[in-house]
């Protein structure tokens, strides 16, 4: 998980709840210091907000950090008989989570309502559409009661109106785990976050405070750590014993690498071989294409020269047979003229003045 995307603690709250009516504790970049003297309850602070507010518990042994189960959380409610005359209450707990750099909010809690030797009711929330307790949401009703004014605290059913759609009110603790665990911690399964409780609870022992020897670290460690299963065992077992095969295929697939590397660099030689004669062929043929293209466009402007040449000329031939109709029709019409007969019959008069010169040379024909 990124940094932008990490909830961190940043404020808890109690209110009606031990000594306090309504406090809020605000943390710093997730982390909260707290200082009084023994006695003073700084231990009963912490251990009703942690690790209770993660999964819900409320057992007198998740209570107190030496495993004692002489308290429970109807006193840390109620307060002791005798020295608190107080028999009925409704509190709340409540830890508001910040993603780094943004101002996005969660807030999981618990409300808890306590009767003298009766046991407790309880109901666990989740506010999710960033509504912050004590700024935008409240867990009390304000009345007026004697001229005072008293902070009454929400009921289930009211807190439920009250949450509506921005977020969950559930009944059981299992409930409210799993919703912390979605929203704020996102383990893939419900047991590995329980592992992740019961670590807290081996880690905030006093032993660790009063003891730094390795050895004690080392056990409190091991008491956190969840058993291996032979299942686990045998899934480990079976790796180790495939490790040496797995080695052996990844030289083998490393040796089929090298060689197909080798392949694959004489097939981009061939294939670059290729390309070159292919696209020096192409330029070959583009150069003959443009030139018969060239060609064609001669041929082309020189065959519409001819055509009007020969346009030209067949209009010129039609204009001369029309004139040679005309001549031939003129020609018709003087072969019928007079002229033609005198024609002819000089002619013949020539021919016989000719014939009689040859006959009487010695005579002078006129």
């Amino acid at each position: 998980m990124n940094k932008a995307q990490k909830w961190q603690m940043n404020r808890a709250g109690l209110f009606n709840f031990w000594y306090y009516d309504n406090e809020i504790f605000d943390f710093a970049d997730g982390k909260l210091l707290l200082r009084g003297s023994n006695g003073s309850g700084k231990s009963v602070t912490m251990q009703s907000i942690l690790p209770v507010l993660l999964d819900g518990r409320k057992t007198p042994d998740r209570l107190d950090p030496f495993g004692s189960k002489a308290r429970k959380m109807e006193d840390y409610l109620l307060g002791e008989k005798g020295i608190v005359d107080r028999d009925e209450r409704t509190g709340y707990l409540f830890l508001e989570y910040k993603r780094e750099d943004t101002n996005q909010y969660i807030t999981t809690g618990i409300g808890m309502q306590a009767r003298r030797n009766k046991g407790i009711n309880s109901w666990y929330f989740v506010i999710t559409d960033n509504r912050r307790i004590g700024i935008d949401f409240l867990l009390y009703e304000t009345e007026t009661h004697a001229g005072e004014k008293q902070q009454i605290p929400l009921s289930r059913v009211q807190l439920e109106n009250r949450i509506a759609t921005g977020g969950q009110v559930v009944r059981t603790a299992n409930d409210y785990k799993e919703l912390v665990n979605k929203y704020i911690f996102g383990f893939e399964t419900i047991e590995a976050y329980d592992d992740l409780i019961k670590l807290l609870i081996q880690l905030r022992s006093p032993k660790l405070s009063k003891d730094f020897k390795p050895t004690v670290i080392y056990e409190i460690l091991e008491a956190a750590l969840p058993p291996l299963t032979d299942d686990d065992l045998r899934h480990l077992s079976d790796t180790i014993e495939h490790m040496d095969q797995t080695k052996q295929q990844i030289e083998q697939l490393q040796r089929e690498r090298q060689a197909l590397d080798k392949l694959i660099k004489r097939y981009d030689m061939y294939n670059a071989y290729q390309i070159a004669e292919k696209a020096h062929e192409y330029l070959k043929t583009k150069k003959r294409f443009v030139k018969e293209e060239q060609l064609i466009q001669e041929k082309r402007t020189k065959e519409k020269q001819l055509g009007e040449v020969i346009e030209k000329l067949q209009t010129r031939s039609r204009e001369l047979e029309q004139t040679i109709d005309v001549l031939e029709q003129k020609q018709e019409r003087l072969k019928n003229h007079e002229v033609w007969d005198m024609e002819k019959l000089r002619m013949e008069e020539e021919k016989s003045t000719l014939s009689l010169r040859r006959t009487f040379p010695e005579k002078t024909i006129s």
